[in-house]
């Protein structure tokens, strides 16, 4: 089989093609017009043995070293005409005219030889034909002819090296064009994440703080458990998936953070280990969610807020709900970062299968994701970025 796989530019022979497929190609095609040339004149030469006694098509061992002369004349000529191509179409063109004529024209020459070769008691008269063939009329007719039967095949055979050195080179170009946008979205993943750290560590701070002055083993306290959450934040941050049990394991820590600053104002309901499926969810996704369930839900009144954390499973969807309190005369804003940055990274991660909700509904305000269950972790793709190597990640990997 011919290898059509990738190659890099400094192995390119001709026309984005390597040399194995340049090759292989051409050999290929060049068998199929041999055993072809070799079956008609076997027939033709039966047929007209009968007639005439006059040999007019050479034998078949004859035709066959003429093709093998040929064939790296044709080799020749093709990897000149990828080398021209087709542009600009003034000069390429007579420049491809040019090549099959030669060639095509080369033809009949190359079967006087293979005469010579293979018939030597016959070298004589074999010598005296091709003197005498430019002005004998049988033998410029028997030129013309195979001239005309050449011509053809030659602009067969380059139509198909051209197509396959065309599909090789738009192919190459997906491939490139594919590997850019896994790269950018990576990119973008990555800097979505990276909005997330500071915004959850610029309010987790300002919780510690209020408990330093009045309680400072419980702000030692804090201390200890957000080191904790910041570990599990900076891997998080490296992965783009991780366990729905890690992520809750993660906003639990954070509540419970927040717990010590609002202690009696704050009650927190989060499903069993039981209830939890063993599926993977994009990291960090439930972290604006309880972010803003928490921040919100604390604006405006004075009484106790809840939040809850539901997870459910049916027909391969997985729900994410995280609910809120909501003061009654607090007025209901546009999305803040915190939600179009989940929306975004869903985008990007899931193409359109996956969806969050976020409205006010009677007193809460509720926040729900809804994708296509994970049941194991995405592949993992990446080279190693080192000189011109790109880095290549699929939007679903870790």
């Amino acid at each position: 089989m011919i290898g059509l796989g990738v190659a890099p530019s400094s192995r390119r022979f001709a026309g984005g093609l390597t040399q194995k497929q340049f090759l292989g190609i051409v050999c290929l095609f060049w068998v199929y017009v041999t055993v072809s040339n070799l079956l008609y004149g076997y027939s033709m030469g039966v047929g007209i043995a009968h007639m005439t006694n006059v040999t007019v098509f050479a034998t078949p061992d004859t035709r066959l070293v003429q093709h093998l002369f040929l064939l790296p004349m044709l080799l020749v000529s093709f990897w000149a005409s990828l080398k021209v191509q087709w542009r600009p179409i003034l000069i390429a063109v007579p420049l491809q005219l040019i090549l099959g004529t030669v060639f095509s024209a080369m033809a009949y020459p190359v079967m006087i030889l293979a005469q010579v070769i293979m018939g030597m008691d016959q070298e004589e008269s074999v010598m005296a034909h091709a003197a005498t063939m430019w002005t004998d009329p049988f033998w410029l007719s028997l030129w013309l002819a195979s001239f005309v039967s050449f011509l053809p095949s030659y602009g067969f055979g380059l139509a198909l090296v051209t197509g396959l050195a065309l599909y090789t080179r738009f192919r190459d170009s997906e491939l490139r064009l594919s590997a850019l946008e896994r790269e950018w979205s990576a990119a973008r993943l990555a800097a979505l994440r990276m909005q997330l750290s500071p915004h959850t560590l610029f309010n987790l701070l300002h919780t510690i703080r209020g408990h330093i002055e009045w309680d400072p083993k419980a702000a030692q306290s804090m201390v200890v458990q957000l080191a904790d959450l910041l570990r599990r934040l900076l891997n998080a941050g490296e992965r783009d998936f991780s366990r729905l049990a890690d992520e809750l394991q993660f906003a639990k820590l954070y509540l419970e953070l927040q717990q010590r600053r609002f202690e009696d104002r704050l009650v927190v309901i989060l499903p069993s280990p039981a209830e939890i499926p063993a599926v993977w969810v994009p990291s960090l996704i439930m972290q604006p969610l309880i972010e803003n369930a928490v921040v919100h839900g604390m604006a405006g009144h004075q009484g106790v807020v809840t939040v809850r954390v539901t997870v459910s499973l049916a027909n391969e969807t997985l729900q994410l709900r995280v609910t809120n309190s909501l003061s009654l005369n607090r007025a209901v804003g546009e999305d803040g970062i915190g939600l179009k940055n989940v929306r975004e990274r869903m985008a990007v991660q899931f193409e359109g299968r996956a969806s969050l909700m976020a409205g006010a509904r009677n007193a809460e305000w509720v926040s729900e994701i809804s994708m296509p269950a994970l049941r194991e972790s995405p592949p993992v793709i990446r080279e190693a970025a080192a000189g011109d190597k790109m880095q290549a990640t699929t939007l679903v990997s870790t």
